[in-house]
């Protein structure tokens, strides 16, 4: 099929790239082909490229900056989603469009199903609501796929950070009450293919199995990298002082994804070490050319 990827440099893009590449035409748009907050530019870009497919990987992202900068944060999460919609009315344009763990306020103590009440607790977590009713109230041709605690080759994430602290200083705070689903951006695009090819339709939850802290996962990247000797101590969330509230409970149910694709999700402590694999490889292979350069 004719897919239009939006966002296609970015971490969760890059990957959805090269996993629908071999089976699908691809058409990637970013930030310097498509300004997806203008419904002309979106409109262009649908008419011009003519696609089946729309997945809308782009999105403003910085939790804590969008507590300050509500009207960016809304018109890229929210307002550009409700353009997408508008210019698939009629056109037989499937949207996938990706959602958040953060539409929840966190007080569960058991996975959030699809249809619980959302109540999100932070800006970006009701932007990323807003995006989903403007969907929901324009299209049936749609999945919205809510994540999490996302991880990748490009970008800014958790793990990048974690690594580059340990190395840089020796000595880590990492919050411990805050509980999840770490994710890797790899195998969220190979689910994203799987409810494709199944003919999909609706919201799901998509994350590896299993949950953690912040604070297991610190641990897990350490012992994976071999910087065990790095001091790491749990802490509060409430000690950051960070801009945005955070759910404290965030864990997404996927027992519909389980049945509508026959498939499920590695634990999130494989998906890990299947990705460090890759980025040390990566990294050494680098270095190598490096060197006969």
């Amino acid at each position: 099929m004719k897919v239009l990827l939006l966002g296609h440099k970015g971490m969760l893009g890059s990957d959805l790239m090269a996993q629908f590449k071999y089976r699908h035409e691809v058409i990637g748009m970013d930030l310097e082909e498509i300004n997806i907050t203008s419904a002309s530019d979106c409109r262009k870009a649908v008419a011009e490229n003519q696609p089946q497919i729309i997945i809308n990987a782009a999105a403003y992202t910085n939790v804590d900056a969008c507590e300050t900068d509500r009207e960016t944060c809304f018109a890229v999460n929210a307002e550009a989603v409700k353009n997408i919609a508008e210019t698939c009315l009629g056109k037989n344009i499937t949207v996938i469009h990706y959602s958040t763990d953060y539409v929840f306020d966190g007080n569960g103590s058991r996975p959030y199903r699809e249809d619980d009440p959302c109540n999100p607790i932070n800006v970006y977590g009701a932007s990323k609501l807003a995006g989903e009713n403007y969907l929901r109230q324009l299209t049936d041709n749609f999945i919205i796929i809510r994540t999490a605690w996302l991880y990748g080759a490009k970008g800014k994430n958790f793990v990048q950070a974690i690594l580059d602290r340990a190395r840089s200083t020796g000595k880590l705070t990492v919050v411990d009450d805050q509980t999840g689903s770490p994710t890797c951006t790899r195998d969220l695009a190979a689910a994203t293919e799987l409810l494709v090819d199944k003919n999909a339709r609706g919201v799901f939850h998509v994350t590896n199995r299993g949950s953690c802290t912040w604070f297991d996962f610190a641990c897990k990247i350490l012992k994976e990298a071999h910087l065990e000797t790095v001091e790491i101590l749990p802490m509060k969330t409430g000690d950051l002082q960070r801009a945005a509230r955070r759910p404290a409970y965030s864990v997404l149910g996927m027992q519909k994804f389980m049945e509508t694709t026959g498939k499920t999700m590695q634990p999130w402590q494989l998906a890990f070490q299947d990705y460090y694999k890759i980025l040390t490889s990566r990294t050494c292979c680098s270095e190598s050319s490096m060197v006969h350069k």
